[in-house]
């Protein structure tokens, strides 16, 4: 199982220029990769996306690519324009004629012109440096996947502690459940018997009243199908698939034989249980949202 939320960073190199991929990423429900190119490697985006979807299946992605040349390759890239130096030069002196000023004319004055010395434009092939821009996106996407699993473990730990506060829960209320009827029949009674009148446990009036309570308070279902998703919930955790989604779903339904529990089981102790239950579902409820 692994978080939403990671970091990871690659880099490649390739006839003096180094790729950089940098990735991070947040919680989501859906996928949603938001990718930033330097113009010259912008058609390489769908590539970049299809292996993103390949490796992560939600989460908010950020995804940053680069390219820097090289010292060796930015000395190459250095131009001088000795044509128009010279033109500045003649420029500069036929000046200094016409307005008779003197002063001295330094090679820094001529280097300093607009357009003498300049970086050349430099092309990239996209399609040609692929291969070095993906090599650098693996290494982050595995960065980034080895800091979720990481983290993934730990959200594992205390999702696994939570669902044992759960089924300690409806444990006791299994427990307590079959003395529901019971206790009302006798409270019933006691009742019966405290406002002065003559009816027997056996009274066939008391006995459809009790079996009535007993059949509007049943839980039985409720328990098992509580049961089968806490079995359901403790297997994901296991998986090494994304399982986000399927404990969202998972969840929705404990929340909803919690809640049904609550409403029909008539006893004291139940609805403590209930109440302790529901704090620990929502805790875990928080903690699945940041699970990819």
């Amino acid at each position: 199982m692994r978080s939403m939320t990671g970091y990871g960073r690659g880099d490649a190199a390739k006839d003096g220029f180094k790729f950089t991929v940098e990735l991070n990423s947040i919680n989501r429900k859906q996928s949603d990769i938001s990718i930033n190119l330097p113009k010259e490697l912008i058609e390489l985006e769908p590539r970049i996306r299809d292996e993103i979807n390949a490796h992560l299946s939600r989460g908010r992605i950020n995804v940053l690519v680069g390219f820097h040349r090289s010292n060796a390759k930015a000395e190459e890239q250095v131009e001088l324009d000795m044509a128009l130096a010279k033109a500045y030069h003649r420029a500069i002196q036929k000046l200094q004629k016409e307005i008779k000023l003197n002063g001295s004319l330094t090679l820094d004055a001529i280097l300093r012109a607009p357009g003498v010395m300049k970086l050349a434009e430099s092309t990239v092939d996209a399609e040609g440096v692929w291969p070095h821009v993906e090599a650098a996106l693996r290494k982050a996407i595995g960065g980034l996947v080895k800091m979720r699993e990481k983290e993934g473990k730990f959200l594992t730990n205390d999702l696994a502690e939570r669902l044992g506060l759960l089924t300690a829960g409806l444990e006791l209320i299994r427990q307590t459940a079959p003395e529901i009827a019971k206790r009302y029949r006798e409270q019933l009674h006691a009742r019966i018997k405290e406002a002065g009148l003559d009816v027997s446990l056996d009274d066939e009036r008391l006995v459809k009243e009790v079996v009535f309570f007993a059949d509007r308070c049943d839980i039985s279902e409720e328990i098992t199908r509580l049961s089968s998703h806490l079995n359901q919930f403790r297997d994901c955790l296991k998986s090494n698939e994304p399982v986000g989604r399927t404990l969202d779903f998972l969840a929705q339904e404990m929340g909803r034989e919690i809640n049904t529990i609550g409403s029909k089981a008539n006893a004291a102790e139940i609805s403590q249980q209930v109440v302790k239950m529901k704090a620990e579902l929502e805790k875990i409820r928080e903690q699945i949202q940041n699970i990819e």
